[in-house]
């Protein structure tokens, strides 16, 4: 059966996003179709969701004054998986480390922003991620890192510091996975969680 899936957005990498997920759709098996989402009405719709990078504080506000974050929270609570990154992450966490985001709490870790530089320390990294068999090449443009985990499962580190994490659906990631070719970290979060309900996963696993 085909997917519904949504990229919000507000912020961030969104074409980069919709076409890695239509990479990843590819790799399993998969028929998808990608929304970008800017208004409430259309997670509801979605069987997979992207929460791309960008500034934490304008998605945070965008997404509450917009009614798109009670649409994600319950997208999560639900079990359809989502792939939060960079600032994503950030939102998506349950402590941010700055009063001027309102986190979703979907994800039990607190960040820290900018923990591994600004835009001129920007780098690239082959990370050894659970669940791929290969080192995946991240990048990391402002990236966040991950200062205490809860009940999340840390997936990767980098510089002794969990930057890939999951809880139950939700991915989380320091990096941005939609920079690069490579689609396995869509995949994973997407299409082989299988803490996440996506019609069909039993099918294509």
């Amino acid at each position: 059966m085909s997917l519904t899936a949504g990229v919000v957005a507000v912020q961030g990498d969104v074409e980069e996003h919709a076409a890695a997920i239509e990479r990843a759709a590819t790799a399993h098996g998969r028929e998808v179709t990608v929304h970008e989402i800017r208004d409430a009405g259309i997670v509801p719709e979605c069987d997979l969701l992207a929460l791309p990078g960008g500034e934490s504080t304008t998605i945070s506000r965008l997404l509450h004054s917009d009614g798109i974050a009670p649409e994600i929270e319950a997208h999560v609570a639900a079990g359809k998986p989502l792939l939060a990154t960079c600032a994503g992450l950030i939102v998506a966490s349950s402590d941010a480390g700055d009063d001027r985001v309102d986190e979703l709490g979907l994800l039990d870790v607190t960040v820290e922003r900018n923990a591994f530089g600004r835009q001129k320390d920007s780098f690239e990294a082959p990370l050894e991620v659970a669940g791929l068999d290969e080192p995946y090449p991240a990048v990391f443009i402002r990236a966040p890192a991950i200062d205490s985990v809860g009940d999340a499962e840390v997936l990767a580190t980098w510089d002794g510091r969990p930057v890939a994490v999951r809880d139950g659906p939700v991915v989380g990631t320091a990096f941005h996975p939609e920079l690069t070719p490579d689609s396995r970290i869509h995949g994973l979060a997407l299409f082989e969680n299988e803490a996440a309900a996506v019609p069909g996963l039993e099918e294509s696993a």
